[in-house]
């Protein structure tokens, strides 16, 4: 098992409007289609900063679930046109697995 930390930026001012996206659509949808999303933040440093985490059992279920979700007609069409208008197209994605003694196990 092992979790995605991502780190969004969003365009200036529009951090409120993704937070409202990211609860209304893109969480739902993503969980629906089998995705453990466990949390998600907002940067109190960064006025336009957004973080959120996903839990994958291991890669072969990350990369079955990437598919089913990034190549649906749904994300293409509908939801990935709206990201890009609220997202800088630059992310960070950081792969981490939990410690044995931590509570995410």
């Amino acid at each position: 098992m092992f979790y995605e930390l991502r780190r969004y930026q969003t365009r200036p001012g529009r951090r409120a409007e993704w937070v409202r996206y990211m609860e209304d659509v893109i969480i739902p949808f993503q969980t629906s289609m089998g995705m453990t999303v466990t949390a998600s933040f907002i940067d109190e440093e960064d006025q336009d900063g957004y973080v959120w985490i996903r839990r994958f059992d291991d890669e072969a279920r990350r990369e079955e679930l990437y598919a089913a979700v990034y190549q649906s007609e749904r994300w293409q069409e509908e939801i990935s046109p709206v990201v890009d208008g609220l997202l800088i197209p630059e992310e960070v994605v950081t792969r981490v697995a939990p410690t044995p003694q931590s509570p995410l196990r």
